[in-house]
């Protein structure tokens, strides 16, 4: 399995922007589809978006298309989420995952400790 690391969340202001960095570790890291899931206090956890292994497909949550935007360094093993126009509602602990991806979803098969991203209004 390989073992993930993020970082990059915080506090910001409705409208700002935060960047999320995920270091990977372990098996081989180019192999796998990288994704982005959140989950909100008393809600389960969502889908966010996904960067294919060679960085060529990205796929998004309506809720944050336009906003989000996914890349990956494969040299350097990680993966990173910059988010853009935030808003309250994309306040959440935010997970990095790697996985594949296939008939239109995305499955994870390990998992980062998350992130708290909190949007002020």
């Amino acid at each position: 399995q390989v073992q993930l690391v993020e970082s990059g969340g915080g506090l910001v202001q409705a409208g700002g922007s935060l960047r999320l960095s995920c270091a990977a570790s372990g098996r081989t890291f180019s192999g796998y589809a990288m994704g982005w899931f959140r989950q909100a206090p008393g809600k389960e956890r969502e889908f966010v978006g996904y960067i294919s292994w060679n960085g060529r497909t990205t796929y998004y949550a309506d809720s944050v298309k336009g906003r989000f935007t996914c890349s990956r360094d494969n040299a350097k093993n990680t993966v990173s989420l910059q988010m853009n126009d935030l808003k309250p509602e994309d306040t959440a602990v935010y997970y990095c995952a790697a996985g594949g991806f296939w008939s239109g979803s995305y499955y994870p098969s390990s998992w980062g400790q998350g992130t708290q991203v909190t949007v002020s209004s």
